[in-house]
């Protein structure tokens, strides 16, 4: 599953409609009903406010709105490319400004979904990994071999009368941490395990 970390907006014009679209990191559907309020009162003059929402590490929420337009021309084409593009804990309103040319039931699904699309063309995407966060006690050259180790990620570093580093792997590669620190002449004891979290990792 991929999430958004800050807010995107992004305007199309479509046959003299305007489409406005806020994309949202969310984590619960307080988060939800707070931003749509907010959207309602900002936009009280728009034709219509759809959204589609997705909540939960599996998707276990979902919902989505029309808001007035031909049923399934706006929230389910909205909610469809958020699921196609693995998206979650995000909620996405379009708000839309009548132009004067009705677009009927295929212009208004292909214009929702674009709009969204686009949108998130913009956004800079986040996976969560399982990962094991660590502390290693070293030597300054057991420092040294560390940093050539591939797969770890040193998230800070103290220098005394030895080298403590903290950092983190993923989980399923830390059982081997301590085969790889041998094999680096660094004592294993050195390696002790602070906990099990979860990482979002930006997807390049």
């Amino acid at each position: 599953m991929f999430r958004i970390q800050n807010e995107i907006e992004n305007t199309i014009i479509i046959q003299k409609s305007e489409f406005i679209t806020h994309l949202y990191r969310v984590e619960s559907i307080n988060d939800v009903n707070a931003i749509l309020e907010a959207t309602k009162k900002k936009y009280y003059d728009a034709t219509h406010n759809c959204y589609a929402y997705i909540i939960g590490d599996n998707q276990d929420i979902q919902k989505c709105s029309d808001d007035g337009e031909p049923q399934k021309t706006a929230g389910a084409p909205m909610m469809d490319v958020l699921k196609k593009n693995n998206m979650t804990n995000i909620l996405a309103i379009v708000t839309r400004y009548f132009g004067g040319i009705l677009l009927g039931a295929g212009g208004l699904v292909r214009a929702y979904s674009s709009s969204v699309a686009e949108a998130l063309s913009k956004a800079k995407l986040y996976t969560t990994l399982e990962v094991v966060d660590f502390m290693i006690t070293t030597s300054y050259s057991g420092y040294n071999s560390i940093l050539n180790i591939k797969n770890i990620n040193i998230t800070n570093t103290s220098f005394t009368d030895s080298v403590i580093i903290t950092g983190y792997i993923k989980k399923d590669l830390f059982n081997q941490l301590n085969e790889i620190l041998y094999k680096n002449k660094i004592d294993p004891e050195a390696l002790k395990k602070i906990g099990d979290s979860l990482k979002e990792i930006p997807i390049e």
